[in-house]
């Protein structure tokens, strides 16, 4: 039997032509869905183990390295746990690039980090822990995605007006970690970026070729192409928002258009069920081939104009009758809703709660974290006034807020 380490590393027979190939998509996500990688925890060995698996791919097919120091991997800190009081560790996302030297720079991501062995806190599962949470949809799926659209621009004998940069993050699971340590220490000049696509969950294709396309508002140029491609091919949805829970949100808020294409939730989200045998491999490439005549339709234009859209009501399994129009910090180790983004017109920025505000009290609910602010707007109705009350430069401040 072949160690983990020999079918890492062992050449395999990619096409060599620029076609999207489901037998590559499925040797990615059967190595990184191995139990052998332990669900890839954020800085655990078998996040290590699927960091060198995607760098080899990178450098196999003569993607230039663009983390830290000229190499592929970028560190980051993180702590695990709520609020971030668990350990402290090291994480990495992988970096590559092609090189067109343009002007200007698309970037295509996905998070490749899971729940690892189910000890984290975001498990679906009854009973999680030590079972091994594979994440073969979440996110073996959009990473393999990068994998194949870094060699298909590699490959495909046409030099675009932009440059590739292909980033796979770790820490998603924890709070868009990598993400947004990438926006903040970049290894580009983001104003130099045209637009950012994310991948995330792309695996399960249904019968009914559902397929789900956010971030559509945050260009002009979206919404009428995508219509346009994927007439006749899939019954796609459409969410003009640019935030959300994935990687996608940490770009969109340094003011760059972006889209996050997901083919949807299923009874194995965030479970030890997520694994390969469930992967619709055929769909998957429907899915990739879409991206690339998209990216291949906006060749043409020029740089795209970043527009700011509503917040996303997707964000959340759950529906209420009202929202506040925050953007919640999923990196924030304080006690309270951190708010990393205040929507125009809605009612939080109409009470004056600011970027940066920590929302501690809706009425007479305490809000200690994410879970009990949801909790807390599932008991008020439109047109409801409350006090709100906020942590700003140390000091509690109280707002009057009307759903």
């Amino acid at each position: 039997m072949k160690t983990l380490v020999s079918v890492l590393f062992c050449a395999m027979s990619f096409a060599s032509f620029a076609q999207i190939d489901k037998n590559n998509i499925a040797r990615h996500i059967r190595i990184l869905a191995s139990d052998s990688l332990e669900g890839r925890g954020t800085g655990t060995a078998g996040e290590k183990l699927a960091a060198a698996y995607i760098q080899a791919q990178f450098k196999k097919q003569g993607i230039l390295p663009h983390g830290d120091n000229k190499l592929y991997a970028q560190s980051f800190q993180f702590k695990a746990g709520v609020h971030g009081e668990g350990k402290e560790g090291t994480a990495y996302n992988v970096v590559g690039y092609i090189d067109n030297k343009a002007a200007n720079t698309i970037i295509i991501g996905a998070h490749y980090d899971h729940l690892g062995l189910g000890k984290q806190g975001s498990s679906l599962d009854a009973n999680p822990v030590n079972k091994i949470h594979n994440g073969a949809d979440d996110n073996a799926s959009g990473t393999s995605g990068v994998i194949e659209l870094a060699r298909y621009f590699q490959n495909n004998k046409k030099k675009e007006k932009y440059n590739f940069l292909f980033i796979c993050f770790s820490g998603e699971e924890l709070g868009l970690y990598g993400s947004k340590y990438f926006t903040e220490q970049p290894t580009i000049d983001l104003t130099k970026v045209d637009y950012m696509v994310n991948m995330d969950m792309i695996g399960r294709l249904n019968a009914g070729r559902e397929l789900s396309i956010s971030g559509t508002g945050t260009s002009a140029a979206f919404e009428t192409l995508l219509k346009n491609l994927a007439k006749d091919k899939f019954n796609v949805k459409l969410d003009s928002s640019g935030t959300g829970p994935s990687d996608h949100t940490s770009f969109y808020l340094k003011n760059i258009p972006v889209l996050h294409f997901f083919t949807g939730s299923h009874n194995d989200y965030h479970k030890p069920g997520d694994d390969v045998d469930k992967i619709n491999y055929e769909g998957e490439v429907d899915v990739l081939n879409l991206i690339i005549k998209m990216i291949e339709e906006l060749d043409s234009q020029p740089k795209l104009a970043f527009l700011q859209t509503k917040s996303n009501a997707m964000s959340t399994a759950r529906s209420f009758k009202v929202t506040m129009g925050v953007m919640p910090s999923y990196t924030a180790t304080v006690e309270g809703l951190q708010v990393d983004g205040v929507t125009d017109g809605r009612p939080a920025q109409k009470a004056g709660i600011l970027t940066g505000d920590i929302i501690v009290e809706i009425g007479d609910r305490k809000v200690k974290d994410i879970e009990q602010y949801m909790e807390a707007l599932g008991v008020f109705e439109k047109g409801q006034t409350v006090p709100v009350k906020v942590i700003r430069d140390k000091k509690e401040v109280t707002v009057s807020l009307t759903f």
